[in-house]
């Protein structure tokens, strides 16, 4: 008998999430508030750990180096905030977690690479998410487009 608590979880299960491992070199598409305004930023880097894995709670933490300084950002899989992740390359570890990425910087943070099908991997049907996307990017061509207009009403 299913408690109260796992059916409010599979509430905001999504139905279908990429298969992320660390090593993964992931492009991760982020819905952003500013104000009144959305948008969707894209954050790339290397996964260098991933959080519980079959749980709705199940995180990734990714990391890249932007302006000569390490980010790392975690990411909530099953948020709605999180549109889309895109895995762009996969990397033989034999780790879970791997905090060694965080010292090395250009040739030392290499890893090698193993051929995967990105097709099959990155192929995720949902449509709440994709109709999500749509919605943002119209909205953002509609301001685009009225902004000339209301400029030229000013003049």
């Amino acid at each position: 008998m299913p408690s109260v608590i796992d059916k409010i979880n599979q509430e905001y299960f999504k139905p279908a999430v990429v298969d992320v491992k660390s090593g993964d070199t992931v492009k991760v598409h982020q819905k952003i508030r500013e104000g009144n305004k959305e948008r969707i930023q894209i954050f790339q880097g290397l996964v260098i750990h991933t959080h519980r894995k079959g749980s709705h709670t199940s995180r990734i933490t990714v990391r890249r180096i932007a302006s000569g300084v390490g980010v790392e950002k975690s990411f909530l899989l099953h948020s709605p905030t999180v549109l889309k992740i895109e895995v762009t390359k996969r990397s033989k570890v034999r780790r879970n977690y791997l905090t060694y990425m965080r010292e090395r910087t250009g040739k030392a943070a290499r890893l090698t690479g193993v051929v995967f099908d990105a097709a099959a991997v990155n192929t995720i049907h949902d449509e709440a998410a994709q109709e999500e996307e749509e919605k943002i990017h119209d909205k953002a061509v509609e301001q685009h487009d009225s902004e000339p207009a209301k400029e030229k009403k000013e003049k």
